[in-house]
């Protein structure tokens, strides 16, 4: 053979070689994110996330043949929508998976369709009735609220701060977050001293921390997405009320700090364990993985990986391992989900079950406190 015939050859062998590792059909998943209206600060980090593991997955060879392929609809936190686009990802594009919603609200009324049509739903919203009761198609990534009031109750029983009033928004995510406040305040000692509601749309909660200042709590807990949070805190700060001010994991952002400015500091909060991941000790082991995705996040994004990123990022990478270990098609894929086992994620540590969809226990939460305009553990 001579030297130019050899170099053809080679060449041949190189574009057969590179059209040939999708030679699998690909795996088609969709995303449903809020990526605008008042919940973006969930769904954008969500949707950059999913791209980046997605877009990393395939420049690596894909998975076992096949490409991933990613179609994202922005459903801007609105339920109907996201109803509308799960149907149009199902019957139109032909996913055998979707991850997301953003929201609780959303979720819940996805759910339905998810269950119909025997697709797969794994959702980045925290609400504990997602998952509890189990539903077949039904999965997680979000720890469930449940396991947020518990770290809370925790350290206020310690701490003997026994008489709460708790402040909670009117939608999916905020009536969850006060059915476990109240269903585990025995369980805890605690006593809710007042219970108050605010809309998520509103400005100004004087009227409601008015009313909470005069039932002399020796806590305060506000459960709800930004930007209601962030006007609470100010409007406590306000009014000079100086119980301790404690948050929910719906506002474990940076943008919660942009948002609240100076009223922010000492607030304290159950986080994943990502907006701390480099004060975590060597041993953790999850911080190899929080670690990889808070520094590929900064290098595409220009902004620190957060909580609500995190969940997306582990349901493609639970996706991943799902047909990695043969999944390729809607039912083989939630068999497969089913059966994952310590995955090491950003959330936590991932082990479902026929009895369990959700995945994680109370370790996948750390207290935080806010502290500098930054986080800091709470020890």
């Amino acid at each position: 053979m001579n030297f130019t015939v050899k170099h053809v050859v080679i060449a041949v062998i190189a574009v057969l070689f590179s059209t040939n590792v999708f030679a699998a059909a690909p795996i088609k998943i969709g995303g449903l994110f809020a990526v605008t209206g008042p919940a973006a600060f969930l769904g954008e980090p969500e949707r950059n996330s999913a791209k980046m593991v997605v877009d990393e997955i395939n420049k690596a060879g894909g998975v076992k043949g096949h490409k991933l392929e990613l179609i994202v609809y922005d459903t801007s936190g609105d339920a109907t929508k996201a109803v509308q686009l799960a149907t149009k990802l199902i019957k139109d594009d032909k996913v055998i998976a979707i991850i997301g919603p953003s929201t609780t609200g959303e979720t819940m009324a996805v759910i339905p369709v998810a269950e119909k049509e025997q697709v797969p739903l794994i959702s980045c919203s925290a609400g504990s009735k997602i998952s509890d009761p189990v539903k077949k198609w039904i999965f997680k990534t979000a720890q469930n609220d449940s396991l947020a009031v518990g770290r809370i109750y925790e350290y206020l029983q310690k701490a003997k701060q026994t008489n709460v009033s708790i402040l909670t928004v009117s939608d999916g995510f905020g009536a969850s977050g006060r059915e476990q406040l109240k269903s585990q305040a025995a369980k805890y000692g605690i006593t809710i001293v007042s219970d108050d509601t605010y809309g998520p749309k509103d400005t100004d909660m004087t009227a409601q921390l008015t009313k909470i200042r005069g039932s002399h709590p020796q806590a305060i807990i506000c459960w709800g997405t930004n930007p209601g949070p962030a006007v609470i805190a100010k409007n406590v700060r306000q009014l000079g009320i100086k119980s301790p001010l404690f948050m929910s994991h719906g506002v474990s952002s940076k943008k919660f700090i942009e948002l609240a400015g100076e009223a922010a500091e000492g607030i304290k909060l159950p986080s994943g364990k990502v907006v701390v991941a480099d004060l975590l000790s060597g041993s953790d082991k999850q911080k190899k993985s929080l670690m990889t995705f808070v520094k590929d996040y900064q290098k595409h994004f220009k902004a620190e990986g957060d909580h609500f990123g995190g969940h997306a990022w582990d349901a493609v990478m639970l996706i991943r391992n799902a047909v990695e270990n043969g999944a390729d098609t809607a039912a083989l894929l939630r068999d497969q989900l089913e059966k994952t086992k310590g995955f090491a994620g950003i959330g936590g540590s991932f082990t479902y079950s026929a009895q369990d969809h959700a995945g994680l226990g109370k370790d996948a939460f750390v207290l935080v406190e806010i502290k500098n305009k930054d986080w800091a553990i709470v020890k």
